[in-house]
């Protein structure tokens, strides 16, 4: 089957004998070490929020990074900051980031945040035109974009990184991980995303309103549903977004 061109991400490389510990030292999840092997994972501000998040895939010889292209230049950026006297080189690729749902071709890797997302490839050839509303997708599954339900002031436990396996609380420590092992274990998570229904529309980061309170914000919206940053003490029945009506029912 042939892959759909993915044409909004890099794909970054670090080599080097240092270059497993040196991102497993700074990432939410535990880096694959495997070849062929594949993790989402997100690279956290010391206090704990979202600042990029990307793919992880072990090759024999490099890691690469598959991130949203308008955030690589500041992800190679940090990683050169930590990276100090460690066996790393960071570089980038020419590979081309295709995906797509049914049969997989040869060397393709399944999505790791979930099986909707169907299959990713990296490889010389770039993919089709894409045919997949993938926002209907993520909308209808929760699954946060880059830049859009995913901002500097996310904490990832919020944006569902523990549901769609972008997170491992087994593994040692690494930057964020005090304030989000905390939110883990020790508070209930009083705001999130979640999947709301919506008759009309209105754009991205307008506040929802429910009895005169601001109960959220709309993010990606696609065939009557749409993606919401919701506190959830205040969501519920009727609730508007400008013009636009929305439904949560929790």
């Amino acid at each position: 089957m042939t892959g759909e061109a993915t044409t909004d991400r890099t794909v970054l490389t670090l080599t080097g004998t240092d270059r497993h510990d040196f991102l497993q030292g700074l990432v939410s999840n535990d880096v694959p070490r495997a070849e062929g092997q594949i993790a989402w994972a997100a690279l956290l501000t010391p206090q704990g929020k979202y600042m990029v998040d990307f793919l992880i895939v072990a090759m024999a010889d490099a890691l690469l990074l598959d991130v949203k292209s308008e955030a690589a230049p500041m992800l190679a950026q940090r990683l050169g900051m930590y990276k100090l006297r460690a066996d790393v080189q960071i570089g980038q690729s020419a590979l081309h980031v295709t995906r797509g749902l049914g049969d997989a071709p040869v060397g393709a890797l399944p999505d790791p945040r979930h099986p909707a997302l169907g299959w990713r490839l990296y490889s010389d050839t770039p993919g089709g035109n894409p045919v997949t509303d993938w926002d209907a997708i993520r909308v209808a599954h929760c699954i946060p974009e880059t830049g859009i339900e995913l901002t500097p002031e996310t904490f990832i436990l919020e944006a569902g990184f523990e549901r769609l396996h972008g997170v491992d609380f087994r593994k040692g420590c690494y930057v964020g991980q005090e304030v989000t092992a905390r939110m883990k274990h020790k508070t209930e998570l009083r705001k999130g995303l979640a999947t709301v229904e919506i008759d009309g529309a209105a754009p991205i980061g307008t506040p929802i309103m429910a009895g005169g309170k601001e109960a959220g914000t709309l993010y990606t919206q696609s065939g009557g549903q749409a993606i919401a940053q919701l506190r959830f003490d205040r969501a519920g029945g009727e609730m508007t977004a400008g013009d636009a009506q929305v439904r949560w029912h929790g």
